[in-house]
């Protein structure tokens, strides 16, 4: 037995002896409102870095609100609210009319608002020579069409192009098969790593690679990773604009050209905000939980100025963005 353990058998005992345990327990629970208790939500694992970041700020802003995320594939998120598992979603798509219907059949009322705009990112080894791509080649890749380096760009340097997602099931998956094939099946050269990192060192390992993975695990925000709370929280809570983070230089970020567009473009927060880079897709948080619970005060929270702010520190797009800092282009 720890220390620790022996220390709260010891104020049990001390509550039990002085006013009996009814009363000892009652005492130390703490009430559960918009800003205290505890609750649990599910959210896409490519959105876990930016998502982790909200909730440090927002327990420490509220020392008494607890968030028990658990971050796995979009449609594990669905299963999760749909059976009443969770109150709290982030996806990478709104709920349907249906699924409303259906959390309505069970008195769940459901809210739901876009707060990102996520570029989905391609990565290659430093080593690798191209350095932009067409979404044509792009989609000539994913299907298998293209299955060579040479097929792309000239060189001997290079081989059989390898295509790396995190899972099988990532809605990373389903954005690039839906609008990019039209929802044919990806080629034989596609493969799943596991895990977003495990995409990125992959790709470092493999110069014939080609990653795939939302643009905020490769901004320079990710280096900041193990700041405390405190400074985390500091950075965002002061009324001090915030600065859009730039893209690393650990990897090669592909340029990729919009149909009939002469110029390429890389996912900065300015070519997202404008429309010139061609790989986005919608973050969205669903709640069912009532505006007093904590489930209600965490959405109010990421959909508002501070979680908002947030979400800009981390290189993707707030929704709420009127104006966007150029902070790095090409």
């Amino acid at each position: 037995m720890n220390k620790l353990t022996r220390y709260t058998y010891a104020l049990m005992a001390g509550c039990i002896l002085a006013a009996g345990l009814s009363g000892c327990l009652k005492y130390e629970k703490k009430a559960n409102s918009h800003t205290s208790g505890t609750t649990t939500m599910v959210c896409d694992n490519t959105f876990e870095n930016i998502m982790a970041q909200e909730i440090d700020v927002f327990e420490y802003q509220y020392p008494e609100a607890h968030i028990l995320a658990r971050y796995a594939t979009q449609a594990e998120a669905f299963d999760s609210l749909m059976s009443l598992n969770t109150k709290t979603i982030v996806v990478s798509r709104d709920v349907t009319k249906q699924e409303r219907e259906i959390l309505k059949s069970k008195r769940r009322t459901v809210r739901s608002t876009k707060i990102a705009v996520d570029a989905v990112a391609l990565i290659v080894n430093p080593e690798n020579p191209v350095g932009k791509l067409t979404i044509k080649e792009v989609a000539d890749i994913l299907s298998g069409r293209s299955s060579q380096w040479n097929d792309i760009w000239p060189t001997d340097k290079l081989g059989e192009i390898s295509v790396v997602f995190d899972d099988k099931a990532s809605s990373l998956v389903t954005y690039m098969r839906d609008s990019l094939l039209n929802g044919e099946p990806l080629g034989p050269n596609v493969y799943a790593q596991g895990s977003i990192p495990a995409v990125f060192r992959t790709v470092m390992e493999n110069k014939n690679a080609i990653g795939v993975l939302g643009v905020s695990w490769i901004t320079t925000d990710m280096r900041s990773a193990d700041m405390s709370k405190e400074d985390l929280a500091m950075s965002v809570l002061s009324e001090e604009p915030v600065e859009g983070a730039s893209i690393v230089d650990d990897v090669k970020v592909l340029s990729i050209y919009r149909e009939g567009e002469a110029r390429a473009y890389k996912p900065y927060q300015e070519n997202i905000f404008n429309g010139t880079y061609p790989l986005f897709r919608q973050i969205y948080m669903i709640t069912t939980g009532a505006s007093g619970s904590l489930a209600g005060g965490f959405y109010a929270f990421v959909t508002g100025d501070i979680g908002q702010k947030i979400i800009m520190k981390t290189g993707i797009l707030p929704a709420r963005a009127t104006r966007i800092q150029v902070v790095q282009l090409d």
